[in-house]
């Protein structure tokens, strides 16, 4: 590889490396802000309202056309089993960072 070849290289690495940086960062921030959210929907998924909710649901008492993703019993699962995920592979990612370390 030349000199130019080279250089255009490493300016694609170091673009392509801050563009999905500032990707994670901001998905990161969004994550921050939902965190209440996530864990009062957790307080509501194991709660007596919830179980009501449901069960009034599957009695037809509610409006045909009320969203209820929330009341299936995947809904709120599916999203705090991924957010457990998320967290171990972000742990994994952090311990390979401080292993690896930086020569910033």
């Amino acid at each position: 590889m030349n000199q130019i070849e080279r250089i255009t290289h490493y300016e694609t690495l170091l673009n392509e490396a801050s563009d999905a940086l500032a990707l994670l960062g901001d998905a990161l921030e969004g994550y921050r802000a939902v965190q209440g959210k996530i864990r009062e929907l957790d307080a509501y998924y194991g709660s007596d309202e919830w179980r009501q909710d449901f069960e009034d649901d599957e009695a037809g008492k509610l409006p045909a056309d009320l969203p209820r993703g929330v009341l299936t019993e995947d809904g709120v699962w599916d999203l705090l089993t991924d957010e457990r995920e998320l967290a171990a592979l972000m742990s994994e990612y952090a311990a390979e960072f401080i292993r690896r370390g930086t020569s910033a």
